[in-house]
């Protein structure tokens, strides 16, 4: 059981050091990637019209662009 559970740990502890190794990476390409931008736009778009209180159609687009702008994807 120790060493089922020990080869677990290290499994586990080098998939996150290698997913860490590409992780700024993937943002990168992430941020850089039009079907990136167009399911921001679709969230945000969902996000507006979900929270605040805008009956123009153009306004809640305009709104949600400008939230897609104020947000970058990186690292943690």
């Amino acid at each position: 059981m120790t060493t089922t559970t020990s080869k677990a740990n290290h499994y586990d502890q080098a998939i996150r050091r290698l997913a860490d190794a590409f992780s700024s990476e993937f943002a990168e390409f992430c941020s850089g990637h039009e079907r990136m931008h167009e399911l921001m736009m679709e969230l945000a778009s969902e996000y507006v019209e979900t929270n605040i209180p805008i009956v123009a159609e153009d306004d809640q687009t305009d709104v949600a662009s400008e939230l897609l702008m104020s947000v970058t994807v990186t690292k943690v």
